[in-house]
């Protein structure tokens, strides 16, 4: 299994570059990952919400196959416990899928297209993070996800 992240417009901050790719790399020892990053949707303040969701949704239904299991990272979503969501890594590790990928939408959140298209939603916190943090935040939680299913000292319990 290949696991992919899709997300909406880039990463700005240095710092944050840094960490996400140290993360990137650590994950390279457990799986297959990648980061496709979808450009931010221009003149946004001649369109409305649904406008720029709506466009944001083509984009992100342009870079997935049919058979990719895709998850949302979304506010609504379930929420898990680092070693809840170890545990459902190691769900679709099982199911045989070829490739898992999660989507970070736009600041206004996804498009009915994008829901209607999705396998499931996750909510990393009941808390509102920048995009760009989430991304760190959530690469991180892959990483620690493998660690456990490792038995690695990573995670501490």
């Amino acid at each position: 299994m290949t696991i992919k992240l899709l997300a909406i417009g880039k990463t700005d901050k240095k710092e944050l570059i840094t960490l996400i790719e140290e993360y990137t790399k650590r994950l390279g020892f457990y799986i297959k990952f990648s980061i496709q990053i979808i450009p931010d949707v221009k003149n946004v303040k001649n369109r409305s919400k649904n406008q720029q969701t709506d466009e944001e949704g083509h984009l992100i239904l342009d870079r997935i196959q049919p058979s990719d299991t895709v998850v949302l990272l979304d506010e609504n979503g379930q929420q898990y416990s680092s070693v809840g969501f170890a545990k459902y890594l190691q769900k679709h590790l099982n199911s045989g899928i070829k490739q898992l990928v999660f989507v970070i939408g736009g600041p206004y959140g996804f498009s009915p297209n994008v829901y209607q298209r999705a396998n499931g939603k996750i909510s990393l916190s009941q808390m509102t993070f920048s995009h760009q943090m989430i991304r760190l935040f959530f690469i991180e939680q892959l990483y620690r996800g493998f660690t456990i299913l490792k038995n690695e000292p990573y995670h501490h319990r």
